[in-house]
């Protein structure tokens, strides 16, 4: 898989400097994070850097240069010894050229070096200000450098452009490499969310169901969460980001679970909605009937050249129709819609990119209007509703809910595809697995 991954990689890189064969582009890949004393964070590569080099060592630098030779650098950790035996085997200068297929590599140390004459000739740069500290103060006095000179030399960087203009373009439509990475941390996800579905009992915590659902993430290929998993029981479901995960569940409450599995660094994103005990109340049954129809109505609207905006347009109508009809707002639905009275109960949109971020690159809008769908976007179908508990004016048996439905959606060629279709959403489906749970408990 890894020899694939560097082909993707290599054909990447040309497809990307074919479309700015004036300038170079300079992408720093993550550096490793300190948690606390000498303890670092779980080292995650920059996305951008691994989509162009599929290299996942920490603190290398990648300069692509159209035209000119060589055309591919990369600068990386030098091999030593001491170090690898205490933080890992590095790839080291050798290998960056033999196995990642650099036309130049050079250790990190001569950057500082090597990066003013590698960027000699270069009029436009492709660089991200802001991401990395320490390369933006190497590349400052490199540009004021080349400001002075350029009158004399008549070359020399004038603009400063960030990659993402192109880079993140090309990231949205995903090739079949990547559909495959998402559809292997599609399936980790699924089996997580089912464990949850089956094993979930009253008296048990949010952090159990965490773990359960990290656990199958992890035996299934996955290197970690996608993103930190929200768990989240009674009013804990009305807090769209919560993290917390400690509360413990109680019979007669919802769950809902947002999480999803990263494999080859490509996300899934699933949540689900479903009762602590075995059945829905009729209140939570009503509320979770409307968000599943609204969920419907928007993944039916993904289809290539519709509009992305188009799903989120459908669940509105859906929602502001069905939260006057359960008297949770007053008005007609068109009332409810323009004047934003939703937004008390529903204030997210309903969809995002989805790839190697869970909240993936690519613009939502191109020259003022939706963007289009096409072919190889995948994007999350997610809509909600949110009922705090400390809202009086709202009927007590609604207070305190929280239910948001997601699933990924791969545009194709002819429509859609679901790639999270097998976790159940139907009330049904979900009684049924939460009955025969509580059979098998007992």
């Amino acid at each position: 898989m890894r020899e694939r991954l560097l082909q993707l990689a290599a054909e990447r890189r040309a497809r990307l400097v074919a479309q700015a064969s004036t300038g170079a582009f300079l992408i720093p890949a993550a550096h490793v994070r300190v948690r606390n004393a000498d303890s670092d964070y779980a080292f995650r590569q920059d996305s951008d850097f691994y989509y162009l080099t599929g290299f996942e060592e920490p603190d290398a630098v990648c300069v692509l240069r159209p035209g000119q030779e060589p055309r591919y650098v990369l600068f990386v950790r030098p091999k030593d010894r001491e170090a690898e035996i205490w933080g890992g085997r590095r790839a080291g200068v050798e290998q960056a050229t033999e196995t990642y297929g650099a036309d130049a590599a050079y250790a990190l140390d001569e950057l500082g070096q090597r990066l003013p004459e590698l960027l000699r000739d270069v009029d436009v740069l492709y660089y991200a200000w802001g991401r990395d500290e320490k390369l933006d103060r190497e590349l400052e006095k490199i540009v004021i450098e080349h400001r002075r000179t350029r009158p004399r030399r008549g070359r020399g960087i004038v603009s400063v452009v960030d990659p993402g203009t192109l880079l993140h373009e090309m990231r949205l439509v995903k090739d079949p490499y990547e559909i495959e990475c998402m559809r292997a941390a599609a399936a980790a996800s699924v089996a997580g969310h089912l464990r949850v579905l089956r094993e979930t009992r009253p008296g048990m915590h949010e952090y159990t169901l965490e773990a359960m659902l990290e656990y199958e993430f992890r035996v299934r290929g996955a290197r970690a969460p996608a993103y930190g998993s929200i768990v989240g029981s009674g009013a804990n479901a009305t807090i769209l980001h919560y993290r917390d995960n400690r509360a413990p569940l109680v019979e007669g409450e919802l769950v809902l679970i947002d999480a999803g599995a990263e494999v080859e660094l490509y996300a899934c994103d699933i949540t689900r909605t479903f009762p602590v005990a075995s059945r829905f109340t009729p209140e939570q049954r009503a509320l979770y009937e409307l968000v599943l129809a609204a969920q419907t109505q928007a993944i039916a609207a993904v289809q290539p050249g519709a509009a992305f905006s188009a799903p989120h347009d459908r669940a509105l109508d859906v929602l502001c129709e069905g939260l006057v009809s359960l008297g949770l707002l007053e008005g007609s639905a068109e009332r409810v819609r323009e004047a934003g009275d939703y937004r008390r109960f529903y204030m997210h949109r309903t969809s995002h990119w989805l790839g190697l971020d869970v909240h993936d690159v690519g613009l939502y809008t191109v020259e003022g209007a939706s963007r289009s769908f096409a072919p190889g976007m995948v994007l999350t179908v997610e809509p909600g509703l949110y009922i705090g508990a400390e809202l009086e004016e709202v009927a007590a048996p609604f207070r305190g809910l929280g239910i948001r439905i997601e699933d990924d959606v791969l545009v194709t060629e002819s429509g859609h595809e679901v790639l999270t279709h097998e976790v159940p959403k139907a009330v049904e489906e979900i009684e049924a697995l939460r009955g025969a749970s509580a059979v098998s408990a007992s």
